[in-house]
């Protein structure tokens, strides 16, 4: 069913497409026959990778019904489980109250799965024993229940740290850091906290909440829910939208596809998550593949001076 055109990446342990759709908000805004339709057609266009996390825990404690709503458009699509790459989440909100095991295990029931090709170690407030995750996820590859992992906005010295418990433990440390990047926001992706890990090739970089909730896709604040504005920098992003739209103008994309190819042209990227809810979201997002490949030094020097976190930390503080 593949017509993949575009060479895969590394996220660790695993290759994986360029694109990748998110689960938050997302699967719950299409009817069903619309979902089954977006995964294959995400199979066809280099996005057969989905991240697919229960969303009902710490600030998150949503009750959402958008993974069991794609596992039963997953099942209902007649994709084959060779054909795509699923990420699963697991949150240090109530952990380790709620431990990874029974995060794990709800999330695959709930979903319909037997397996994720990888997971994300998503945020936290409290001081994490890095040394304990590390231990614990283990736990859950060494089962088969999870390929690798990665971490998501974590601050810089609890990465390194994880990653040290690793080598120390002869343990499978991160391989990738899911932090917010994209036209506006490049502190940590690109500054000098994370930016040694993704030279060396100690982590791969996965791009999230690269339109900044929809922002710098469409020009509108949305009046759902959103990732986190750290920095306090949203409105700053917000009036930056009139330019990046001229300048997608010129490259003959959308707003949305420039963001992608913006993202794509870190030199560590192994994909970019988004949410697309319409199947002409996701063809016109996979415009950007071509335009990074054939014009992704013009990308980056059109958009060089509309980062709008600078004075942000990079190393992850909130």
């Amino acid at each position: 069913m593949s017509a993949s055109t575009t060479p895969r990446s590394a996220l660790g342990p695993i290759a994986v497409p360029p694109l990748a759709l998110g689960s938050w908000n997302t699967w719950d805004r299409m009817d069903p026959d619309a979902a089954v339709r977006m995964i294959r057609r995400a199979v066809e266009l280099d996005a057969g990778f989905f991240d697919v996390a229960y969303y009902n825990t710490g600030p998150h404690a949503e009750n959402s019904r958008t993974d069991v709503l794609f596992g039963e458009a997953l099942r209902a699509s007649g994709v084959e489980r060779s054909e795509i790459v699923l990420c699963g989440k697991l949150w240090l909100w109530d952990w380790p109250n709620q431990s990874f095991r029974a995060q794990l295990t709800e999330s695959l029931e709930r979903a319909g799965l037997d397996r994720f090709d990888t997971l994300v170690v998503g945020d936290y407030l409290a001081e994490p024993d890095v040394a304990r995750i590390v231990a614990e996820v283990n736990e859950l590859i060494a089962e088969g229940l999870v390929g690798g992992w990665g971490i998501n906005n974590w601050r810089i010295g609890h990465t390194r740290g994880a990653l040290g418990a690793a080598a120390a433990g002869g343990l499978v440390g991160p391989s990738f850091a899911q932090l917010k990047y994209g036209i506006a926001r490049r502190a940590m992706a690109e500054g000098a906290s994370y930016g040694p890990l993704f030279a060396d090739g100690t982590l791969a970089l996965q791009a999230s909440d690269v339109f900044e909730g929809g922002i710098l896709a469409t020009g509108l604040a949305p009046q759902r829910k959103i990732g986190a504005d750290v920095g306090g920098i949203r409105e700053r992003i917000l009036a930056l939208y009139p330019e990046v739209a001229r300048i997608a103008d010129g490259f003959g994309v959308t707003p949305a596809a420039l963001g992608i190819a913006f993202c794509l042209t870190h030199p560590a990227a192994a994909n970019v998550l988004f949410g697309a809810s319409r199947i002409e979201q996701l063809e016109q997002n996979h415009a950007a593949l071509a335009l990074v490949a054939e014009r992704g030094a013009e990308v980056r020097e059109a958009l060089a001076g509309l980062q709008a976190d600078v004075a942000v930390e990079d190393d992850g503080s909130w």
